[in-house]
């Protein structure tokens, strides 16, 4: 395996997808009994590692072929794993926690915030946080953009990797604490409906359509995914940084209004974001100490001979 993901052709980004696809199937086999179309996620988990190596080897030959490699196919294997999360995590844990989840947010502020909060939502706040919202989708994306623009591949490597490791550990973490978030665990609760003058009602119904019911509701990786991305921009783009920052901060605060998720959710998200972050730090400076070490035992030989 070491030599397989050799690090001269798959990057760090690369080696953690193939990994990620590999952990699935081998999940998907062990629940097999459990899992009526493992033959399909089977058949998915493939051929993502099979398309991963194969742009990896050619990703070289063009730059259409290397620009899927960077940003089409990193996009496409985290909608498809998370897709497959739909026929995986309730076979695999099939007990739901929200209701520890709405217990905890109780002790923590002494009433249910996803309630409280509904007061304060009218149908103008409820398009501009719908919207800020949706943000989630595009924020990697501008990043990878901006740094594909700096033209600094070193940057864009590492960045690629910090989001597809934020994206992998709240999968992960859908999987070990199924929940499906205040929207569905408590709608007999609200006394009013979510309503928007104009964008909120396609808003949420196109959400509804793509996501589905994913159990994926702690962490937060709306959270976690934002604040890695605001993190990167300001290590990389100081300038991408400041335009993003708001938006960030009101889809933080959408996650509750909205919804979606439980306070708790934002602060395992706050934690996913963390986690993301000195994970991937040490990983890089583990894989830098590692390339100096090897200069070094190439020079000595070198000096030798």
């Amino acid at each position: 395996m070491k030599h397989f993901l050799n690090k001269q052709i798959f990057r760090p980004a690369d080696q953690l997808n193939i990994l990620f696809c590999s952990g699935l199937a081998v999940l998907t086999i062990f629940y097999a009994d459990r899992i009526e179309a493992w033959p399909y996620l089977l058949l998915i988990y493939s051929s993502l590692i099979f398309f991963q190596v194969v742009l990896c080897r050619l990703g070289k030959m063009g730059s259409l072929l290397r620009h899927t490699r960077d940003i089409v196919f990193p996009l496409v294997s985290i909608l498809i794993c998370f897709d497959t999360l739909g026929l995986i995590v309730h076979n695999v844990n099939p007990q739901d926690i929200d209701h520890t989840l709405i217990q905890l947010d109780y002790r923590l502020f002494g009433l249910h915030p996803t309630l409280y909060v509904q007061i304060y939502m009218t149908p103008l706040v409820s398009d501009l946080l719908q919207t800020a919202y949706s943000t989630y989708y595009f924020l990697p994306v501008a990043l990878g953009i901006v740094l594909k623009m700096k033209n600094s591949k070193e940057d864009f490597d590492k960045a690629l990797f910090f989001v597809m490791l934020c994206f992998y550990l709240s999968y992960a973490g859908y999987i070990l604490w199924p929940a499906l978030g205040p929207r569905y665990a408590m709608p007999h609760m609200y006394e009013t409906e979510i309503t928007g003058l104009l964008v909120s009602e396609p808003i949420q119904n196109l959400l509804n359509l793509l996501e589905g019911v994913k159990r994926d509701a702690f962490p937060s990786g709306h959270t976690g995914i934002a604040l890695t991305v605001l993190y990167l921009a300001f290590k990389y783009s100081r300038r991408l940084f400041w335009v993003i920052l708001v938006p960030v901060i009101l889809l933080i605060i959408a996650t509750v209004m909205c919804r979606y998720h439980y306070v708790v959710d934002v602060l395992g998200g706050i934690l996913l974001a963390v986690a993301t972050v000195v994970l991937g730090e040490l990983y890089y400076t583990l894989l830098k100490n590692h390339g100096n070490t090897i200069q070094q035992d190439k020079g000595q030989q070198a000096g030798i001979s």
